[in-house]
C-alpha cells in the first residue's frame, strides 16, 4: 500500500501533456430507471463525451458557476470538432466516467479531459436525481446502484452516434469514478450491490462518513424509511443485485470510492479485473478503512495508493475563491490529488487499453 509523498506524486505527473486538442459534445439518452430518480420523473440522461480532436482545433476555457464569477475551473475543450485524424478503421479505447454524490460530468472534466488528451474517448453522464445541475431527490441519493444504468445507456448512445461510434473500440473498455462514482464503476465492472448490507452497516456505524447526512443533499431516517416502504421503488430495490455489467472491461480506476459497504464482499473477491484505488488519508466523507481500504483487501487484483494530507473534496474540480465554502473549504491539496489521479489512470489504462495518442 504505497503512501507517496505529495512532492513525489506531483513529479510523477509533471511530464509534458500531449498537445492533442480535446473535443466535447453533449447528447441526451433515456433509461427507465432515470424516471424513478428524477424530480420530474423524466427518463432522460444528459451525456458528455470528450475525445481527441483534430490538430489545430482551438479550445475554450470551461468553468462551473455564474458567468464572470465561476465556482470551479475545469480545463479547456472545443465544442464538437472533428475527431483526431486516425487512419481508416482505427478505433480508440473508451472510458466510462461516473461523478460523485451531487456532482456532474463537468465536475469530473479535469479528469476526463486529461484522458481524452491522452488518446481515450471518455463518456460521462449527469446521474438523474443526484447531480449538481438538477434538483436532488431521495431516490437519486439512495438508489445508488441505478447509476450503472446511466452509463450503460450512455455507452449504447455513443456506439450508435455517427460522429462517435466509428471511433470506439468496444473490446477496450475502462471504468472510472469518484466517490459514489467509484461505487458505480465497481458495479459496472462486476461487483454486486447489496443495499441491505449497507443499511445494516450504517445502523451499527451511524457516525461513519458514508452513513451521515451528506452536505450536498441530507437524507434523514424518516425520508429513507419512506422510500424503502414506497411500492414505486420495491422492484428496483429487490433487483439491486441485477445491476448491469459492462463487457470487455480491462481496468477500473476509482478515486476516494464510497458506499463500499453496499457491495457484496463475495463479488469483490471474484472481480479479477485490475482495480486502481486512489484515496486520501484525511477523507472523512468516505473513510478509507470502511471504503477504499476495505475494497482493496477483498479485490484480488487491486493497487492502493494513499495520498497523505488529501481529503475527499480534493478530487472535485479546481475550486475558485467563489467556490462553495462547505466543499471547497476542505479542499487543500487539489493539484496534488488531480495530478496523482491522472497519473494513476494513465498508468492503469495504459497497461491494459494501450491508447494511441
Amino acid at each position: 500500500m504505497p503512501r507517496l509523498p505529495l512532492l513525489a506524486l506531483a513529479l510523477l505527473s509533471s511530464s509534458p501533456t500531449h498537445a492533442t486538442p480535446v473535443g466535447e459534445i453533449h447528447r441526451i439518452t433515456t433509461s427507465p430507471s432515470a424516471a424513478l430518480r428524477d424530480q420530474e420523473h423524466r427518463p432522460q440522461i444528459l451525456v458528455t463525451i470528450w475525445y481527441p480532436a483534430a490538430d489545430g482545433t482551438p479550445e475554450q476555457p470551461i468553468t462551473i458557476g455564474p458567468p464572470g464569477k465561476p465556482m470551479f475551473t475545469i480545463g479547456s475543450t472545443a465544442s464538437g470538432p472533428a475527431f483526431a485524424g486516425d487512419a481508416p478503421g482505427v478505433r480508440r479505447p473508451v472510458i466510462l466516467l461516473s461523478h460523485g454524490f451531487g456532482g456532474s460530468a463537468r465536475m469530473m472534466g479535469w479528469f476526463g479531459i486529461a484522458l481524452a488528451r491522452a488518446g481515450y474517448v471518455v463518456v460521462s453522464v449527469d446521474h438523474p436525481g443526484n447531480n449538481g445541475r438538477d434538483p436532488m431527490t431521495v431516490a437519486g441519493a439512495m438508489l445508488t446502484w441505478l447509476r450503472a444504468d446511466d452509463l450503460q445507456a450512455a455507452l449504447r448512445l455513443a456506439l450508435i452516434d455517427p460522429s462517435v461510434g466509428p471511433h470506439i473500440d468496444t473490446d477496450r473498455v475502462g471504468l472510472a469514478g469518484f466517490s459514489a462514482g467509484g461505487f458505480t464503476a465497481l458495479v459496472l465492472g462486476g461487483a454486486r450491490p447489496a443495499p441491505q448490507r449497507l443499511l445494516a452497516f450504517c445502523k451499527a456505524n451511524p457516525d461513519d462518513g458514508v452513513c451521515r447526512p451528506q452536505v450536498e443533499f441530507p437524507v434523514d431516517a424518516k425520508q429513507r424509511d419512506a422510500l424503502l416502504a414506497n411500492p414505486a421503488y420495491r422492484d428496483a430495490i429487490q433487483h439491486a443485485g441485477d445491476a448491469p455489467i459492462i463487457p470487455h472491461v480491462k481496468a477500473i480506476v476509482v478515486m476516494a470510492p464510497a458506499v463500499i459497504q453496499g457491495l457484496d464482499p463475495a463479488s469483490l473477491k471474484n472481480l479479477a479485473t485490475p482495480v486502481s484505488i486512489l484515496l486520501g488519508d484525511q477523507d472523512s466523507v468516505a473513510p478509507p478503512d470502511s471504503n477504499g481500504k476495505a475494497a482493496a483487501a477483498l479485490l484480488p487484483n487491486a493497487r492502493l495508493d494513499v495520498l497523505p494530507g488529501v481529503g475527499h473534496y480534493d478530487f472535485l474540480a479546481t475550486c475558485t475563491a467563489d467556490g462553495p465554502a462547505d466543499l471547497c473549504g476542505a479542499a487543500r491539496h487539489q493539484t496534488v490529488a488531480h495530478m496523482a489521479a491522472v497519473a494513476a489512470a494513465i498508468r492503469a489504462f495504459g497497461e491494459t487499453l494501450k491508447a494511441q495518442p
